[in-house]
C-alpha cells in the first residue's frame, strides 16, 4: 500500500534519494533562516519571536498529527524522548539562536553553525568511550580553531556584543546536536508524529521566557514584515523542515545528515552578505575554511554515533 510507504517512495525514489531530496530542501530553507531571523529579531524580542514562530509551527503540525493518528493509531510513541526532543530542538535551540542574533551578525552565526557535524559526532567520545584517531583529533582541533576565528577574533563591532552572540550561537549548535542524536534514536517512529509532538512540547516549555521578557511592558507592536518572517519561519523553517529533517534521518545515517549540514553555513552566510550586507572579515573566512577542513578530516566511513543510537 502506498500509505505504508512515504510520498517520495510513491514517486519511485529509493531511500537514499529520498533522504538527499529532503535534506537538500531543508538546507535551502534553513540557509535563509539566519537572515530572516535577524530581520525579525531586530523588531521583535528574541524569546517572543521564538515562541511565536513555534506557535505557528505547532498550529500547523497539530491538525496534521491528529489526522495521522485518526488514520493510523500510534503505538509506542516515546514520550520521554519527545519531551527531550522538544527541550533540545525547540526550547534550547531557538532560545540560544534568537538571543545570539540580537548581538551578532547573521553571517557570523551561519559560519559558526558549520561546527554542527563535529558536535553531532562528540557523543561517540562521551558515551562509547571511543578512542579518537589522529585524523579525527586533528579535524576537531581545526574545527574548534575555525569557530574561534569566526566568532572570537577581530569580530565586527557594529552588531552589539558579537562575542556574547557568537558564544550563544555555539550553545545553539550543541542543543541541535542533542536533538539530532535523539531524533535518530527514534527513527523507527512516524516522521510526522515525532516533530509534531516535540514542537508542541518545546513551544509549551518556551512560554515562560516571553512572559518574563515582557513582564511589566506592553505587548510590542509587530510590523507586517515581522509577521511575514514569523509565519515563514514557523511554517517552513520549523514545521516543514522538521518533518523533512526527520525523514532524512530515517533514510540516511546521522553522520551523512551531519555532513550535508556543512552546506548550511555557506548558504546562510552567502544570503546574509548579499541581502543584509553583512561584513565578513578575512579572519572569519579563514575560520570557515578551517571548519570545513576539520569536518572533512573528522569524517569516518562508519559512524560511531550511528552505533550508539542504532
Amino acid at each position: 500500500m502506498l500509505e505504508k510507504k512515504d510520498y517520495f517512495q510513491g514517486m519511485g525514489m529509493n531511500n537514499k534519494t529520498t533522504g538527499l531530496v529532503c535534506i537538500g530542501i531543508v538546507l535551502l530553507i534553513w540557509g535563509s533562516a539566519f537572515s530572516i531571523t535577524k530581520v525579525a529579531v531586530d523588531v521583535v524580542p528574541p524569546f517572543l519571536l521564538a515562541f511565536l514562530r513555534n506557535l505557528v509551527a505547532s498550529l500547523i503540525l497539530l491538525p496534521m498529527y491528529l489526522l495521522r493518528r485518526k488514520k493510523q493509531p500510534q503505538a509506542g510513541v516515546p514520550f520521554l524522548k519527545i519531551i527531550l526532543l522538544g527541550l533540545t530542538g525547540v526550547t534550547l535551540f531557538y532560545t540560544f539562536f534568537n538571543w545570539a542574533l540580537v548581538y551578532t551578525s547573521a553571517a557570523a552565526g551561519a559560519l559558526i553553525q558549520g561546527i554542527m557535524p563535529v558536535a553531532v559526532a562528540l557523543p561517540a567520545v562521551f558515551f562509547l568511550k571511543e578512542k579518537l584517531s589522529k585524523r579525527m583529533i586533528a579535524g576537531i582541533i581545526l574545527s574548534v580553531a575555525g569557530v574561534f576565528l569566526i566568532g572570537f577574533i577581530n569580530t565586527p563591532s557594529n552588531t552589539g556584543n558579537p562575542i556574547l552572540g557568537n558564544f550563544l550561537m555555539v550553545l545553539s549548535v550543541f542543543a541541535w546536536a542533542g536533538y539530532t542524536v535523539l531524533a535518530k534514536s527514534v527513527h523507527h517512529a512516524d516522521p510526522l508524529v515525532v516533530p509534531a509532538l516535540s514542537t508542541i512540547a518545546g513551544t509549551i516549555f518556551l512560554l515562560p521566557l516571553p512572559v518574563v521578557e515582557l513582564w511589566g511592558q506592553p505587548f510590542p507592536a509587530i510590523p507586517a514584515r515581522a509577521w511575514t518572517a514569523i509565519i515563514y519561519l514557523g511554517a517552513f523553517s520549523s514545521a516543514l523542515s522538521y518533518i523533512l529533517y526527520n525523514i532524512a534521518l530515517k533514510k540516511l545515517s546521522a553522520t551523512q545528515v551531519g555532513n550535508f549540514l556543512n552546506l548550511d553555513p555557506v548558504i546562510g552566510a552567502t544570503i546574509a552578505v548579499i541581502f543584509l550586507k553583512d561584513l565578513i572579515t578575512n579572519w572569519q573566512i579563514a575560520g570557515g575554511v578551517l571548519v570545513i577542513a576539520g569536518i572533512w578530516l573528522s569524517m569516518e566511513r562508519e559512524s560511531q554515533v550511528d552505533k550508539l543510537i542504532g
